[in-house]
């Protein structure tokens, strides 16, 4: 187990009375006062994952470790984690200072204790003002901090977050993705939320697992996941990628130089996670924002006809098809660019020095 190791999943399985597979042998050690999100598509296992450290599923194989300590047979109540779920279950017939005392009543606390820890709670998240209203008069984002308060208000040495985000408009999502980053670092506390909103777990996280089919396809930072993705499920899953059969044309001083069609790549040596020697088949993989489109040829381009353009504002992303049949995307800034895209335009092509990244064909 890793020194720093606070939670653990210690080759842990869960095989759903149906018969599914939810995780398959899962090992994932979660660090003293990390911000660490599970990411994947639906059904990948990330919600299971939780759900197993918090005690509400029973693994049918592995242990949870808090501390070196094994909690696999602690009731969800007896473990010194609290769960922000995706709703919020916030008890509708109780205000706010009620619903953020629940877990203290339970505990026996001492009213003025109590008290004093709800106020606190409630400043922490910003709503010392909203303390004896009642829940149904609350905005989403209020009755998300309500649930942030209820969660923290105990103290717990993990806070599980369930997508609490998920029920919240675009605007007030990235507010309050800067305010649990906020939260987090000011309280030292270990976060772990399940996301499967990408841009969420990037923007905040400082480890990011991506899960697919119940195992764990990579860890690793989110630039570390962006730049050099482990295998072809990241590469595809996280963000935008051109994904192209390519060979290796030789080593270089400082990578390997790669050929995509007609198309020359020198992929930096720490964006190698590909194997087979010279002419050995690989994928190269690029990201939009890593090839340009030009009107007239130069040295390393390759001729295309653009198919589609999609407005995002800052930039215009350019669907385009190579003379040798390969299907690209380009994203192109808006304000750095005066030339004129439209559909059965041909420009050329070409990659910006450094970019990419190699895998295994296979």
């Amino acid at each position: 187990m890793a020194t720093n190791s606070l939670l653990r999943l210690d080759g842990v399985s869960k095989v759903f009375d149906t018969g599914t597979v939810g995780l398959d042998n899962v090992t994932l050690d979660i660090a003293h006062g990390e911000f660490i999100s599970l990411l994947g598509p639906s059904g990948c296992g990330k919600t299971t994952s939780l759900r197993v450290m918090a005690g509400f599923e029973a693994p049918t194989g592995g242990r949870v470790l808090l501390d070196g300590k094994d909690i696999t047979a602690l009731r969800p109540y007896d473990r010194p984690l609290n769960t922000v779920f995706q709703d919020y279950a916030l008890f509708p017939h109780m205000n706010v200072a009620e619903n953020v005392g629940f877990g203290l009543s339970l505990r026996k606390l001492p009213a003025g204790d109590a008290k004093k820890k709800i106020a606190e709670a409630l400043d922490l998240v910003g709503l010392a003002d909203k303390i004896n209203a009642r829940v149904s008069m609350l905005s989403g984002g209020q009755r998300q901090r309500v649930a942030l308060a209820r969660a923290l208000v105990c103290s717990p040495r993990v806070l599980l977050l369930d997508e609490p985000l998920s029920a919240l408009d675009a605007n007030l999502r990235e507010q309050m993705q800067i305010e649990l980053k906020r939260l987090q670092s000011r309280l030292g506390t270990t976060f772990v939320m399940v996301t499967h909103d990408q841009a969420e777990a990037l923007s905040i996280s400082d480890r990011i697992v991506v899960l697919n089919r119940g195992r764990i396809e990579q860890i690793a930072s989110p630039s570390e996941l962006y730049d050099a993705p482990a295998t072809r499920f990241v590469a595809d899953f996280i963000g935008s990628m051109n994904v192209l059969d390519a060979e290796i044309v030789e080593a270089t001083t400082t990578g390997v130089r790669v050929a995509a069609g007609s198309m020359i790549l020198e992929v930096p040596a720490e964006c190698v996670r590909a194997t087979p020697g010279r002419g050995g088949p690989v994928l190269v993989c690029v990201r939009p924002e890593e090839l340009t489109a030009h009107p007239d040829a130069t040295d390393n381009t390759v001729a295309a006809q653009i198919l589609s353009t999609v407005f995002y504002g800052p930039t215009l992303r350019l669907f385009v098809e190579t003379n040798a049949g390969q299907k690209l995307m380009i994203d192109m800034g808006r304000r750095r660019s005066t030339e004129t895209f439209d559909a059965g335009a041909t420009v050329h092509v070409r990659p910006v020095r450094g970019s990419g990244r190699l895998l295994d064909k296979d």
